[in-house]
């Protein structure tokens, strides 16, 4: 089992940056990659980026060059720097980890991004 903590949203105003967190806990040698996604009110919860634990990173075409995912494995957190954000980037954001067999979910976050 893969615990997964969620942290860093809130509200900001289009243009501006955050950060979110997420700390894994529990069998986290069992986790080949971990990711963020986000679900806006009444759309289906898409990818937003991931990064294996090689270093490998994909993120999607919206965010692409204005978010950031990193990892910091000696304290087993995902980051995702989010820069010069835009109102369709409110949604609830969810951390993920994947593994043989598995996926974990965080309990998401909210950002909103104001105009």
């Amino acid at each position: 089992q893969v615990q997964l903590v969620e942290s860093g949203g809130g509200l900001v105003q289009g243009g501006g940056s955050l950060r979110l967190s997420c700390a894994a806990s529990g069998s986290i040698f069992s986790i080949n990659a971990m990711g963020w996604y986000r679900q806006a009110p009444g759309k289906p919860r898409g990818l937003v980026a991931t990064i294996t634990t090689g270093g490998s990173t994909n993120y999607a075409d919206s965010v692409r060059g204005r978010f950031t995912i990193s990892r910091d494995n000696a304290n087993n957190t995902v980051y995702l720097q989010m820069n010069s954000l835009k109102p369709e980037d409110t949604a609830v954001y969810y951390c993920s980890a994947a593994g043989k067999g598995f996926r974990s979910w965080g309990q998401g976050t909210q950002v909103t991004v104001s105009s």
